[in-house]
């Protein structure tokens, strides 16, 4: 498994490197955002299957179900997303694509629900689950996550111009609070 996830992660690098002129920083961003996905992924399927529950740090069975509420929620803001963005979905930032600028249905509440979703997911899924390794690379994954966010944040009034910064304006980040 681990040979398959290194070989997988060395195409993608090499593939992934040379398509488009991105900064340093944002193709870096990107890159290291990747890599942590997969790992939780990874973290995730061994919290499961090789961890034994006695090194859980989360033993209180109340906390573990509302990390799989809060996990589950997280899903259904994913798909959600998913949902609302249509054919205008994309991953990253890549200049070659040309979407529209959703701002309905959930994208009212949030600029980034998917992203919230793999929040939510992460961490209901560590409470579940919570290894120190698992706390280790959701801690990871979710500041990846913003790092993205913040990159996208730079690049979409280039694309959207005036009407992106309104919807920042009037839309939070993660809620519609924040």
């Amino acid at each position: 498994m681990a040979r398959c996830f290194c070989s997988g992660l060395r195409e993608f690098i090499l593939t992934e490197w040379g398509k488009e002129k991105k900064s340093t920083q944002t193709r870096g961003i990107e890159i290291i955002l990747k890599i942590a996905t997969y790992s939780m992924a990874v973290t995730q399927v061994a919290s499961v299957f090789l961890i034994d529950s006695r090194y859980y740090l989360i033993q209180l069975t109340k906390v573990r179900f509302v990390g799989l509420l809060i996990a589950f929620l997280g899903v259904l803001t994913f798909i959600i997303a998913m949902a609302a963005m249509k054919n205008n979905w994309r991953a990253g930032i890549d200049a070659s694509q040309k979407t529209a600028l959703v701002q309905k249905g959930i994208y009212r509440l949030s600029r980034n629900p998917a992203f919230l979703g793999f929040d939510l997911f992460y961490i209901g899924f560590t409470l579940c689950f919570g290894s120190i390794l698992q706390i280790a690379v959701m801690c990871f994954a979710v500041v990846m996550l913003h790092l993205q966010i913040l990159e996208e944040e730079k690049y979409l009034p280039s694309v959207f111009g005036e009407a992106y910064l309104e919807y920042k304006k009037s839309t939070g980040r993660y809620f519609w609070v924040l």
